[in-house]
């Protein structure tokens, strides 16, 4: 039944979610010093499964997703730009808190929800998808969010932005392993060499604790936010939330792609706020009440929303 596939794919999610938001609020884990837990996600496991996912695609598999990676880096672009400027325009905050708002908004959750809904969905080939979205964001977004957080410290500290700060950033944003894994995959792919089954296997054992564990940190980071309701939250739910994916349907009718690949780029633009804007925020020390405020809303939000998007895009 249609209901049971819902609770199927959100249930297993949000049990994961709740239970890192606990841990964390009942000081189990210190939920104001994630850096292990981070370092594991992002450092070790998520590169490994998105490697292996992406390493493992045939060529013609990934020349398909081409599509998918220019839909869902288009919109995440639009939303980016759309919160950026009008964040800078109506709030009048700093470019580095634009930026990491903006981040928040246009970057799903996909390490943390996305993964996990994916796999569940349409099962393990949902894995490649979320590789390449996630490649699509970390290149084209996280250098810019970057770039204008080295902009607002190097302002504080009384400092002209130079070029080579500038490359810098840009740098630091495409060598992190979350970006170079799945970009060395889909190079991997495209050179048509297969992955050997032992290199397949042994990725596989750190890869696979990379959904539970991210969802598990996703939950310890929001349990470390105050939360604050007020129109700025609200605006930013709607927009991750309804707009993203509205904004995607869009998107895919100047883009050819097949049917299957559009439900997956609409269902991945439904994915819920990233906590990638708190992560930067911490490591700048900017405020990050905001965007803590803002994933919550949207993560809380995601699930109506979620259960609307599998109901009308995966029906049986």
């Amino acid at each position: 039944m249609m209901s049971n596939a819902i609770l199927m794919a959100l249930v297993p999610v949000f049990f994961v979610l709740l239970l890192g938001y606990a841990a964390g609020k009942f000081h189990i884990v210190d939920n104001l010093h994630v850096d292990a837990l981070n370092a594991l996600v992002m450092d070790f496991a998520l590169p490994a499964s998105l490697f292996a996912a992406t390493a493992s695609a045939s060529r013609r598999e990934m020349i398909e997703q081409v599509p998918l990676f220019l839909v869902l880096g288009v919109t995440m672009l639009l939303v980016y730009l759309a919160w950026y400027f009008t964040a800078r325009g109506v709030s009048k905050v700093s470019r580095s808190e634009a930026s990491l708002q903006a981040l928040t908004i246009g970057f799903p959750n996909l390490a943390g929800v996305g993964l996990p809904i994916m796999t569940s969905v349409v099962g393990p080939a949902g894995t490649v998808p979320v590789a390449v979205a996630l490649a699509a964001g970390s290149i084209l977004i996280s250098p810019l969010t970057l770039i204008m957080a080295e902009m607002g410290a190097a302002k504080a500290r009384g400092e002209q932005m130079a070029v080579r700060q500038v490359l810098t950033a840009i740098r630091r944003a495409i060598t992190k392993p979350v970006v170079l894994a799945p970009a060395l995959g889909i190079l991997f792919s495209l050179s048509d060499v297969s992955l050997d089954a032992l290199a397949r296997a042994s990725l596989a054992l750190i890869g696979s604790s990379a959904a539970g564990v991210a969802l598990f940190l996703t939950g310890a980071i929001l349990s470390a936010q105050s939360f604050r309701l007020d129109w700025k939250v609200v605006a930013a739910t709607v927009a991750s939330d309804i707009v993203r994916p509205l904004l995607a349907v869009a998107v895919i009718c100047l883009i050819p792609m097949t049917k299957d690949a559009a439900k997956t780029a609409i269902l991945l633009a439904a994915i819920p706020s990233g906590f990638f804007g708190i992560l930067f925020a911490v490591n700048y020390r900017l405020d990050s009440a905001r965007a803590g405020s803002m994933v919550i809303a949207s993560t809380g939000f995601s699930v109506v929303t979620l259960a609307i998007a599998i109901a009308l895009l995966f029906p049986h």
